[in-house]
């Protein structure tokens, strides 16, 4: 979505005070004087399931195209492995006519295999009143199925017609409320799975915008401190679109446009900040194709049957949040390694 130029400094007034304050207020624990980056890798084909069995000589890691020692490696094989699920609803940026198909999708997928989840799950409902998080987590599919049908979602006050202030404030709330679940979720042992059904919040970017220097710092820090929250918690996100291809034409893939690890402040656009982008820079997917939630929702799941978590010591520096691109290599023909894309340097 593009908005007007003539709206631009209405927007990024309402974006920084809604969201961007969150840098200061959900800073990410002291990381440990090593520097050492833990990344949670998944191998796939080109299509399939993940790939179990490899050894660390399989793998390569690079550092800015450097390749760096592997320090830690296993091989994970669910779902033994300490993991928490976070099935999120986001009734912000979905249209209310929606919600009901979505619900009926999401109690499928609850359902399967007789209600029995492989690994503990927790619900979280994003509306423009806040975000309710279920306390606790349960691998009973057919409680959270019940719970969610006694938790009736309303009529949003934030309408899709609102021009660009109501978009300014969906992105505004949406970039506050995931920062407040990935606060919640870093305070967790293990790895967290964050599953976001959401078409996304606006993109809010258009190619004729500029944007003043105050605010490409902030949304710089913001970008920083988000990277930086979801690696030192073990964070990846998911972004389920449930509104599939039919609804998304001409922007299932706009997404693409961001992806480019943000190096400078200078370098800084709205949609380096959409939920798909932060999904792929995670080590997550971003889902787009296709209304079927509940296959997607067991797609994402499949990650986590077999993966690897790699560790290396990244180079030592005296120069915090430069951004150092990541790249896994698989020494095996016809496989390629997903994790997440960069990280920000810490002193």
């Amino acid at each position: 979505m593009s908005i007007p130029m003539r709206s631009a400094s209405v927007l990024l007034s309402l974006v920084v005070s809604g969201s961007l304050v969150l840098c200061q207020q959900a800073t990410p624990p002291a990381q440990p004087a090593s520097h050492r980056i833990t990344l949670d890798v998944v191998v796939t084909p080109k299509s399939g399931t993940p790939v179990s069995g490899l050894e660390q000589q399989d793998f390569t890691i690079l550092d800015n195209k450097a390749a760096q020692p592997i320090v830690t490696f296993n091989a994970i094989n669910a779902p033994q492995a300490p993991i928490e699920v976070v099935l999120l609803i986001d009734a912000v940026n979905l249209d209310y006519a929606h919600i009901a198909y979505e619900r009926e999708q999401i109690d499928r997928f609850l359902r399967a295999d007789g209600g029995h989840l492989p690994y503990p799950t927790s619900l979280a409902i994003f509306t423009d009143t806040g975000t309710q998080v279920q306390q606790g987590s349960t691998r009973d599919g057919n409680e959270l199925s019940a719970a969610l049908d006694q938790n009736p979602i309303g009529l949003r006050d934030i309408r899709s017609n609102a021009g660009s202030a109501g978009a300014s404030d969906r992105y505004g709330l949406s970039l506050h409320a995931l920062q407040n679940l990935a606060a919640k979720e870093s305070t967790r042992p293990g790895r967290k799975i964050i599953l976001w059904i959401s078409p996304g919040w606006p993109y809010l970017s258009n190619p004729r915008q500029e944007l003043d220097g105050k605010y490409e710092q902030r949304l710089f820090a913001e970008v920083v401190s988000l990277s930086t929250q979801f690696r030192r918690a073990g964070i990846t996100l998911y972004s389920v679109d449930p509104l599939g291809a039919g609804q998304n034409v001409g922007s299932e893939f706009y997404y693409e446009s961001f992806l480019k690890g943000v190096a400078k402040p200078n370098q800084i656009q709205l949609g380096n900040l959409a939920l798909q982008v932060l999904a792929v820079q995670s080590g997550g997917l971003a889902l787009t194709s296709g209304n079927d939630i509940a296959a997607h929702l067991q797609q994402c799941i499949a990650d986590l049957e077999s993966y690897y978590e790699i560790s290396f010591d990244a180079p030592s520096t005296d120069r915090p949040s430069e951004y150092q691109q990541l790249e896994i290599k698989v020494d095996k023909p016809g496989l390629t390694a997903r994790t997440r894309t960069g990280y920000y340097t810490e002193p």
